[in-house]
């Protein structure tokens, strides 16, 4: 066995842990946490798979983008109440542990994708994943449904403009 596999069963592992708990929390802010550490794994698992540009996505999209927005809305609504928040804060050295121990799990996966390739893989699946070949295909081969997207999101936009615009009398 070796070692990617080794990390790509133990990211799995805890992609399921995290799914759960997020699912299963009763708290929307502990939910929100453990989406975030989700994500965190899965872009660890795209690694562990040689697909550097679809784990930089992931980051940068989920993690940054729309778990910002979660967290966000959960505090606009103020969700947690003092019971809840001083539970969570007497307990905030083991979840920080077991946050800490999770991390460095997802650490060691990442650097062992990036520094043991997994020879079972395709020859050239070091470079299939990289930003600059995905470009080369998105818009060599797949540049209709590429263009289809975009004028679909501009119309998207442009709708949302004239459904948000007040109107002036």
């Amino acid at each position: 066995m070796s070692l990617n596999l080794f990390f790509f069963g133990l990211l799995a592992i805890l992609l399921i842990t995290s799914g759960l708990a997020a699912v299963l929390s009763k708290n929307a802010l502990k939910s929100a946490v453990a989406l975030v550490i989700n994500f965190f794994v899965l872009a660890g698992v795209y690694l562990t798979l040689n697909a550097q540009f679809i784990a930089a996505a992931q980051v940068l999209v989920y993690t940054g983008a729309i778990m910002v927005i979660i967290i966000f809305v959960i505090m606009l609504l103020n969700v947690t109440n003092d019971k809840i928040a001083g539970e969570f804060m007497k307990r905030k050295v083991s979840v920080a542990i077991l946050v800490a121990i999770s991390l460095l799990a997802v650490l060691a996966g990442i650097f062992s994708a990036l520094y043991s390739p997994n020879p079972a893989l395709a020859r050239n699946s070091m470079e299939i994943g990289t930003a600059q070949y995905l470009g080369k295909v998105l818009y060599t081969d797949y540049i209709i449904p590429v263009i289809a997207i975009g004028m679909l999101l501009t119309a998207a936009i442009i709708g949302a403009v004239v459904l948000a615009k007040k109107k002036v009398n």
